[in-house]
């Protein structure tokens, strides 16, 4: 998309408004279904970010620069790409579906993760978003739980090996 197709939509997001200024929805409803993997991929990733900072504050409450460290740490790309994979039994045919087309989206990496890490991590939050916006409230807590616990372990046990050093 060139820049000034960006800007012009940009700036018309909010362009029909109510009487009283408030910008009117186009959509009447959401449709996951419907949605382009990268869509359901930026949900995903607000869900899998609030999840994690939430399930953090039962180990720890009162320091937020350890919150944050831990929270940016364990929603990176290469944690989710792991932590993917090893849920991957875990998933039904439908649900690797959404992985893949999420991995296959064209789409770019940040610098701080390998092009491998990022689709994966694309893929994971394909997954989430779609959850999340259908409703499968319990199979978006049982997956979340799962990558959760994974992650957690993987850092654990990083830490462990880096002090026997």
């Amino acid at each position: 998309m060139k820049f000034n197709h960006y800007q012009f939509l940009l700036e018309n997001v909010f362009k029909d408004q109510a009487e009283d200024g408030s910008p009117l929805p186009k959509f009447d409803e959401i449709l996951p279904d419907k949605l382009p993997p990268l869509v359901l991929a930026y949900v995903g990733d607000a869900f899998f970010s609030l999840f994690v900072r939430t399930k953090l504050l039962a180990f720890e409450q009162n320091q937020v620069r350890i919150l944050h460290s831990l929270g940016a740490k364990m929603v990176s790309a290469g944690y989710q790409a792991a932590a993917l994979k090893s849920i991957e039994g875990m998933l039904s045919n439908a649900e690797r579906e959404l992985v893949r087309r999420g991995r296959n989206t064209k789409s770019s990496p940040t610098k701080n993760a390998s092009v491998h890490d990022y689709r994966y991590s694309t893929g994971l939050e394909t997954l989430l978003g779609y959850l999340f916006l259908s409703g499968h409230e319990e199979r978006l807590d049982e997956v979340s739980t799962a990558l959760f616990q994974f992650i957690s372990r993987e850092m654990t046990n990083k830490d462990k090996n880096c002090g026997d050093k």
